[in-house]
């Protein structure tokens, strides 16, 4: 190779100057509020509430998890901000506290959470699916128990097992659950014209009808807590509905009066608050009555959908505010992931430390 070659080589194999700018580009300064992202050293201790603290510098979905874990905090502080000597049980707290929820949280054991915030006075509307009513109940009369992801579905129906995700529910519950309605029902049809039956009144007689203090729906009818199910039909309640119109015809449900009873109560709050797990009628049915009032004052959602569909279960806060469900201005979160395993661990750090904070002191 000769020497002007050589030095020619060498300026093509020189990297242009524009490369270090591209790839060493200089940051502009940040604030320095900003935080720093460390997780939590376990040669401190095991001290959870470190450790769940530790998760706003974490990131991820632990950052979402301790913004919405302050979202809640500022929903309960905004409700017991209530004076003591101007509240009658006839005027809405300082923040009334809408619970979304889809069937499957009732499935498992997530609806021992529920019952918690229900039986405590923790919320004060709830919004869920037929399955969200009737696994309830039918809870009651026999367990679900639990069984694999895996198990053959053709083996399983020759058996009479009805699997949801990793759980199993035998016939035989729902057979219980209708022995037990049928006669409900029956009286529900003499009361024709005497009652006026919405889902939330069929779910209220089903509460005081239950008498067992492990029921979220014992508990609603016991405090007074209305709840909403615009799909009853869609379920084990709606097969027996339809079965018990040959048997005993004449029930009329009625869905409208339903939706004015809860549009009117997110009119006339004061704030409100929206916890939802899971989306579909549950999500979308809790924003829409918030939408009434120009949204809510703080949110706090937990599912695993995307918005890349355009469906309403995946659709992030900014897309609720557009509609005016969320408030403009708030601090609305969603956080990513299973409820089963987020919203006891939300509860956890929220309501449940302020029950036995107040259990505590006094």
């Amino acid at each position: 190779m000769t020497e002007q070659h050589h030095h020619e080589q060498q300026r093509q194999d020189a990297l242009p100057q524009a490369v270090f700018q591209h790839v060493f580009k200089p940051s502009t300064p940040l604030p320095e509020s900003a935080i720093h992202v460390k997780g939590y050293d376990f040669n401190h201790g095991l001290q959870y509430d470190s450790l769940f603290a530790s998760f706003l510098q974490t990131g991820f979905q632990a950052t979402n998890f301790a913004l919405a874990t302050q979202q809640i905090h500022e929903m309960l502080s905004c409700r017991q901000s209530t004076s003591t000597t101007t509240t009658t049980h006839a005027s809405p707290p300082e923040c009334t506290i809408f619970l979304g929820y889809t069937s499957n949280m009732v499935s498992c054991g997530v609806r021992e959470t529920i019952r918690f915030l229900v039986q405590h006075k923790y919320v004060d509307v709830l919004v869920t699916t037929a399955g969200g009513v009737e696994e309830d109940l039918i809870k009651c009369f026999a367990p679900t128990i639990l069984g694999s992801f895996h198990l053959d579905g053709a083996e399983l129906r020759q058996k009479g097992l009805n699997r949801i995700g990793n759980l199993l529910v035998p016939n035989d519950n729902y057979c219980r659950f209708e022995d037990w309605l049928l006669p409900i029902l029956d009286e529900m049809v003499e009361q024709r014209n005497e009652i006026k039956w919405t889902p939330s009144s069929f779910i209220q007689r089903l509460g005081e009808r239950i008498q067992d203090p492990s029921s979220i729906y014992y508990w609603a009818a016991k405090n007074e807590i209305p709840v909403f199910c615009p799909a009853l039909t869609d379920g084990s309640i709606g097969d027996m509905l339809f079965f018990h119109t040959y048997r005993k015809p004449g029930l009329e449900i009625d869905i409208v009066d339903d939706i004015r009873r809860l549009n009117k109560i997110a009119i006339h709050a004061k704030k409100t608050g929206m916890i939802v797990l899971g989306g579909g009628v549950a999500k979308h049915h809790t924003f829409n009555a918030n939408l009434m009032r120009n949204g809510a004052d703080f949110s706090v959602l937990i599912n695993t959908a995307q918005e890349y569909d355009g469906s309403d279960s995946g659709a992030s806060p900014e897309e609720a505010i557009s509609w005016g469900k969320i408030k403009s201005g708030g601090q609305p979160v969603k956080v990513f992931g299973d409820a089963s395993i987020l919203f006891p661990l939300l509860v956890s750090q929220t309501f449940a430390k302020d029950y036995w904070n107040k259990r505590s002191s006094k």
